[in-house]
C-alpha cells in the first residue's frame, strides 16, 4: 500500500451518504429538536461539574486570587476553539466530533490518532470526575454520620505518595496534627488498609460504584434529554449562585494580599486544573444532528455557555480565595471544604448533595460521548465492527459501553486526580489543536461544500508579526529574568518541601543543626519542624537562596539544573519552534487569525504541561498506532481506494 494511503481522506458526501445508510441498517435517526437556548443549556451542564466542584481548589491553590486571569485566557482560547468547531459541525453536522472533522481535513492517519486521542477526554475524563465525586460523596456520608475507612476512599497512588511524603515531613519533625488534611488521609489509608504480602489494599471503591452504575444506566439506553439537561443545569446554577452570595459575606480581602503569591508560573501551573474546568463545551458539537439549525445554533450555544461559565469561575475563585488562604484550597471538594471551615456546615451539606448529582450527570453525558466515538470508529472500519453493535432491545452500543465501564472503572481504583486532569487536559487540548489546524487547511479549498455557519475571516499576515513583537517586549520587558533564565537553563532551587521530602534520618539532623545556628535569637531550638523553620525566609528570595546554599547536603537536592531541568522545558521549545513555523504559514498562506489564535493558545496550554504528560501522551500515541497499523490500516473501509 502506498504511504499516500495514511492518508485518505472522507469527503462530506461519503460521510453523509454513510449517515443515510446507517439509517436504512436500522440505525435509528436523531431527532431534531435542540435550539440555541438548549445548546447553552447543555453545554453549561457538561462544564459545571468537576471544575467548578473540585479541580478549581488545585488551581486557586497554585495560583492564588490571580487565577482569575488564567480562567480569562483558557475562556479565550476555547472560544476560539469554539469557532473551529462550529464551522466543521456546520461544514460536517453528523456526530464524531473531532474524529470526523480530522478524516475531513488531514486524513485517515491522523482521524486515527484524534479518535485514539479522544479517548482522554471522555474516558480519562470520566476517572476524574469519578475521583472529584467520590471525594463529595464520602464527604456527604461523613457529615450525616457515617465515615468509611479511608482505604476505600482513596486511590493506591495518592495513598502511597502521601504516606512516603508524610513519612519524610515527620522524620524532619512535624507533627502529625500539622500535616495537611491530604496527607493525613494519605497516611491513614496506607497505614490501616489490608497487606497481601507486601502489597496494600487501597482503592476508590465509591469511584467504582458510581461509574458501574452510570455504565448500568447507559447500557439499558438511559440518555440525557433535553427537559434533564435543563432542570439539571437550573439546580447547579441555583447552587452555585447561593455558594456566590453566602460566601461574599466571609470575604476577607487580607486572603487576597498577595494577589499573585507564587507569580506568573503560580498561576500557569494551574492550567490543566483550569482548562479541565471548561471541558466539555466541544461536547456540544457530538449533538449537530439533533439540532434543528446547527450552522447558527451551535456557535451560539457554545460561546455562550462559555461566556456564562466564565464568569461563574471568576466569582467563585474570588469568594474561595477570599474566605481562605489559597493554600488551604487543595483539597477534592474546595467549596464545601470551605464553608466547612468557617463552620457553616449546612452550607457545605447542600453543596455536597448538589456536587454529588451535577457530577453524576457530567459523568452521563460524558460516559455515552465514548461509546458513540468508537461507534463512529468501528463504522469506518477503524475498530472491531462489535464496537458498532447496536443492542437488539436497548437500541445501545452495548459492547462500545461495556468496555468504556472497565476503561474507566479500573483506572479510577488507582489513579490519582492530578494524573488524570494532566492526561485529561493534553488530549482535549490535542484535539483542539487539530480542529483549529484543520480549518486552516481548509479554508481556501473549494472543493468542500460549506454550512451556513464560517469563522469570520480576519487576515493574519500582518497582525500576527505584531503579536509575537509585543510578546517578546513583554517577555524581555516586563518579565526579562524569567525569560532569561529559561534561555540560559539557570540553576532553579527546590521548594522547601521538596528539599525536606528527599531528605534521610541524618541530612535531616544536619539541617536542622544548621538552621539552628544561622538563627541569630535561636528561635529554632526546641523546633524540630524543619518546614517550619524555612517556611519563615520564603518571603525573600535573596535570603531563601543564601539559607539554601549553605545547608550542608548535597547540591543535586537543593537544586534542579542541567538535563534534568532542562527536560521540563522541551514542552515550551517545542511550542516556540512550532510557533516560528505558523508564523511563516500565515504569512504565505494569509491564514484566518480566530483559528490561528485558537491553535497557539492551545498549543500553548499544552507546553505547560509536565515533559512526564508529554511523555505519558506519547506513549499513547504509540500504542494507538501499533493497533492502527496492526489491524486499523488494512480493514479501514477506504481500504480498497489505496489497493
Amino acid at each position: 500500500m502506498a504511504l499516500n494511503g495514511l492518508f485518505r481522506k472522507k469527503t462530506v458526501q461519503d460521510i453523509l451518504k454513510q449517515v443515510e445508510k446507517n439509517n436504512a441498517d436500522g440505525h435509528d435517526a436523531l431527532g431534531k429538536h435542540l435550539t440555541a437556548r438548549d445548546l447553552t443549556a447543555f453545554g453549561i451542564a457538561a462544564i459545571v461539574g468537576a471544575g467548578i466542584f473540585s479541580t478549581i481548589g488545585k488551581a486557586s491553590a497554585d495560583g492564588g486570587p490571580a487565577v482569575i486571569f488564567l480562567f480569562l485566557f483558557t475562556a479565550i482560547a476555547c472560544s476560539f476553539a469554539a469557532f473551529a468547531y462550529a464551522e466543521f459541525a456546520s461544514m460536517v453536522p453528523v456526530s464524531g466530533s473531532a474524529y470526523t472533522y480530522s478524516y475531513v481535513a488531514f486524513g485517515e492517519i491522523i482521524a486515527w490518532i484524534i479518535g485514539w486521542a479522544l479517548i482522554m477526554e471522555y474516558s480519562v475524563g470520566n476517572i476524574t470526575v469519578a475521583i472529584s465525586w467520590s471525594d463529595y460523596f464520602t464527604g456527604l456520608l461523613k457529615s450525616g454520620g457515617l465515615e468509611l475507612p479511608q482505604w476505600v476512599q482513596m486511590d493506591y497512588l495518592s495513598a502511597s505518595n502521601g504516606f512516603n511524603d508524610a513519612t519524610a515531613l515527620m522524620q524532619s519533625g512535624k507533627q502529625f496534627a500539622n500535616l495537611s488534611p491530604a496527607l493525613q488521609d494519605a497516611y491513614t489509608a496506607w497505614t490501616t488498609s489490608p497487606v497481601i504480602g507486601s502489597f496494600h489494599f487501597v482503592a476508590d471503591l465509591p469511584a467504582l460504584l458510581i461509574i458501574v452504575l452510570i455504565t448500568a444506566l447507559i447500557y439499558r439506553g438511559m440518555k440525557e434529554s433535553r427537559n434533564a439537561s435543563n432542570i439539571m443545569v437550573v439546580v447547579k446554577l441555583c447552587v452555585v449562585l447561593l455558594v456566590i452570595a453566602v460566601g461574599i459575606f466571609y470575604v476577607d480581602t487580607a486572603n487576597w494580599d498577595p494577589f499573585a503569591p507564587n507569580g506568573v508560573t503560580g498561576v500557569l501551573k494551574g492550567v490543566s486544573a483550569v482548562f479541565f474546568a471548561y471541558i466539555g463545551f466541544d461536547a456540544i458539537s457530538t449533538t449537530a444532528e439533533e439540532c434543528k439549525d446547527p450552522q447558527r445554533d451551535l456557535p451560539r450555544g457554545m460561546m455562550w455557555a462559555i461566556i456564562i461559565c466564565t464568569i461563574l469561575y471568576i466569582s467563585i475563585a474570588l469568594v474561595l480565595t477570599g474566605m481562605v488562604n489559597f493554600s488551604l484550597l487543595n483539597v477534592g471538594d474546595p467549596l464545601a471544604f470551605v464553608f466547612e471551615k468557617l463552620d457553616l456546615k449546612w452550607m457545605s451539606g447542600i453543596i455536597a448533595v448538589s456536587a454529588v448529582v451535577a457530577m453524576a450527570s457530567v459523568l452521563l453525558v460524558f460516559q455515552m460521548g465514548q461509546p458513540r466515538i468508537w461507534m463512529s470508529m468501528s463504522r469506518d472500519g477503524l475498530l472491531p465492527k462489535r464496537f458498532s453493535k447496536v443492542h437488539p432491545k436497548y437500541k445501545t452500543p452495548s459492547y462500545a459501553t461495556i468496555v468504556t465501564g472497565f476503561v474507566v472503572a479500573v483506572p479510577a481504583l488507582f489513579l490519582n486526580l492530578t494524573l488524570v486532569t494532566d492526561l485529561c487536559s493534553i488530549g482535549t487540548l490535542f484535539a483542539f489543536v487539530l480542529v483549529c489546524a484543520g480549518v486552516l487547511v481548509l479554508q481556501n479549498r473549494t472543493d468542500i461544500p460549506r454550512g451556513k455557519f464560517k469563522t469570520p475571516y480576519v487576515n493574519s499576515k500582518f497582525i500576527m508579526p505584531v503579536l509575537i513583537v509585543i510578546g517578546l517586549v513583554f517577555a524581555f520587558g516586563f518579565n526579562k529574568k524569567a525569560t532569561m533564565d529559561f534561555i540560559t537553563n539557570e540553576t532553579q532551587i527546590n521548594n522547601s518541601e521538596a528539599i525536606i521530602t528527599s531528605l534521610n534520618k541524618e541530612e535531616t539532623n544536619k539541617v536542622y543543626d544548621y538552621l539552628v545556628s544561622i538563627d541569630p535569637k535561636n528561635k529554632t531550638v526546641g523546633t524540630p519542624d524543619l518546614e517550619l523553620l524555612l517556611s519563615k525566609y520564603h518571603k525573600d528570595d535573596a535570603t531563601y537562596s543564601s539559607v539554601i546554599a549553605g545547608m550542608p547536603i548535597a547540591d543535586s537536592v537543593k537544586y534542579e539544573s542541567g538535563f534534568g531541568l532542562f527536560k521540563h522545558k522541551i514542552p515550551m521549545w517545542i511550542f516556540l519552534i512550532v510557533l516560528v513555523g505558523l508564523l511563516v504559514w500565515s504569512f504565505k498562506s494569509n491564514l484566518s487569525l480566530i483559528p490561528l489564535l485558537g491553535l497557539i493558545c492551545c498549543l500553548y496550554m499544552m507546553a505547560e504541561l509536565s515533559v512526564w504528560n508529554w511523555i505519558y501522551f506519547g506513549i499513547w500515541l504509540l500504542l494507538g498506532l501499533i493497533i492502527y497499523f496492526s489491524f486499523s490500516r488494512k480493514n479501514s473501509k477506504l481500504n480498497h481506494i489505496t489497493e
